[in-house]
């Protein structure tokens, strides 16, 4: 039998991992999307089967409706298939054909921890396995040791029902962008530099993306590339 672990801690997990330092900078003047007028809301949250697993289904009226998934004119430059991520303003965009996107609520790294610039998805993961770096167990041992061969994939599982792996250079850079069982995180800077999307999103996004999709993470309020 697998061993349950408390919620509670899983919970905190990347609270406490060190950041991955990473160079890149992007910069330009404009807006990624028309205003929240112009929008069209393209999902609701009910319970989700997904596999052996359940998500819990989301109380949208307590959720600010600028981080519910919804359909939006897009001016950017990226390609459709793009994904881009406007931290100060804790978006996620899918970009589609035609001038518009799919925008994604979601939570970002605190300050000093942020993954910065363009990267691409080099792998995906259907409910991911998490398990915590030679570092994080180094400088927690009692916290992560007892753990170090990490966690199954579940709704208890840090990174959720999916996760999108950034490389960048043809490496792994310890980055992903998953899902969380923890609403009231998306809007924040909570994590270690990770991007979290509710769980609902993350499945969503997870069946849009293919493999080697560019990603862009904006960290300037005006940036647009």
């Amino acid at each position: 039998m697998k061993p349950r672990m408390n919620l509670a801690f899983t919970r905190r997990m990347f609270l406490a991992s060190a950041p991955l330092a990473l160079a890149g900078c992007v910069a330009g003047d404009g807006a990624l999307s028309t205003p929240e007028s112009g929008s069209s809301f393209i999902g609701l949250y009910p319970e989700l089967t997904d596999g052996a697993h359940t998500i819990p289904a989301l109380d949208v009226s307590e959720i600010d409706p600028r981080f519910l998934r919804q359909v939006v004119a897009y001016r950017g430059a990226q390609k459709p298939g793009s994904i881009v991520v406007d931290t100060p303003r804790r978006h996620l965009y899918f970009v589609l054909a035609g001038g518009k996107a799919i925008r994604y609520g979601c939570g970002v790294g605190k300050a000093g921890f942020e993954f910065k610039g363009a990267g691409y998805i080099g792998r995906t993961a259907v409910w991911p396995h998490w398990a915590p770096t030679p570092n994080m167990i180094a400088v927690q041992p009692q916290r992560y040791g007892p753990v170090r061969g990490g966690l199954p994939g579940g709704i208890e599982n840090p990174l959720g029902a999916r996760a999108l792996y950034i490389h960048r250079d043809g490496q792994e850079t310890n980055y992903r962008v998953h899902g969380t069982d923890e609403p009231s995180t998306i809007g924040e800077a909570v994590s270690s530099g990770c991007i979290r999307l509710f769980n609902h999103d993350i499945v969503d996004l997870h069946s849009r993306v293919a493999r080697g999709a560019p990603i862009m993470v904006l960290q300037g309020s005006g940036e647009v590339v």
